[in-house]
């Protein structure tokens, strides 16, 4: 049986139309919520570092458009300008979006890399998934609640030199209804460290003392797998564990990501 054709997918002023009515539709869920937002940030850095990660912004290869790339590090680098140092209280929720405002010319983004119906196409403001996954990253990696996750495909390229990292990509954010949230439910104020230098995108999170846990990222069952559609997915299932910080023990142990992703790249490149 055919399926039925949602308004969105009826052309281009019927997707503009359900874009913001989207948007529109998270303003005032936001204006009657109780959460409250973090705004307040400070160059003085706190003094514990919960967690630390870095990643590459520009990607190079067979078909990969370098002018996009260019525009997706400045994209990242205007959002961090707008994040770094933001100290979230005991109670505050972090926003991704509140924070970096509406991807538009007008506010400074330039056209980079943007997932659109399980298709790489141009559009303002691509690569900010890229720095969307690596505050995950962060967040994962510290007893914060996340309150807000979308996924999207983590095999838009191949794994660099072929070494897998879990969750290296796959965070999907899109003003302002995909959104990237979490709530400090710690008696502790943590802060969002996010800085670009060169093609690296550093960020940490910290905070001002031990938290009693420590937290890892497990991946098992890793694959490449094609499928009766023709396509190739990759497939894995990413845990996240928490040890006692003194012993090492691992504490529990939680199904983060049932993967199935599909590959956005020339299959040819898989590894063997």
């Amino acid at each position: 049986m055919k399926r039925k054709r949602l308004f969105c997918e009826l052309g281009p002023a019927a997707y503009a139309i359900s874009l913001h009515k989207q948007i529109l539709t998270r303003k005032i869920q936001d204006i009657f919520s109780s959460e409250r937002f973090a705004s307040r940030r400070q160059e003085a850095e706190l003094p514990v570092v919960v967690h630390a990660h870095s990643s590459g912004m520009i990607k190079r290869g067979p078909g990969i458009d370098p002018r996009l790339q260019r525009n997706k590090a400045d994209n990242i680098a205007l959002a961090c300008s707008r994040i770094d140092g933001l100290v979230v209280m005991p109670g505050e929720t972090f926003s991704f979006w509140r924070l970096v405002g509406k991807t538009s010319r007008r506010n400074g983004f330039a056209e980079g890399r943007v997932l659109v119906n399980g298709r790489l196409v141009a559009g303002v403001g691509g690569g900010l998934c890229n720095l969307a996954n690596t505050l995950h990253i962060l967040f994962m990696h510290s007893p914060v609640t996340m309150t807000e996750l979308h996924h999207h495909s983590d095999a838009l390229a191949p794994d660099p030199d072929g070494v897998r990292v879990p969750y290296s990509a796959g965070t999907s954010v899109n003003y302002n209804f995909l959104d990237l949230r979490f709530r400090n439910d710690t008696d502790r104020p943590v802060q969002i460290i996010a800085r670009c230098q060169g093609d690296t995108l550093t960020a940490e999170l910290r905070s001002d003392g031990v938290f009693p846990y420590t937290y890892r990222i497990v991946e098992e069952g890793h694959r490449f797998v094609k499928e009766d559609n023709g396509n190739y997915y990759r497939r894995s299932r990413i845990y996240r564990e928490t040890l006692d910080r003194k012993t090492g023990a691992v504490l529990s142990r939680e199904l983060k990501w049932d993967n199935r992703s599909r590959v956005m790249f020339d299959p040819a490149l898989l590894p063997q």
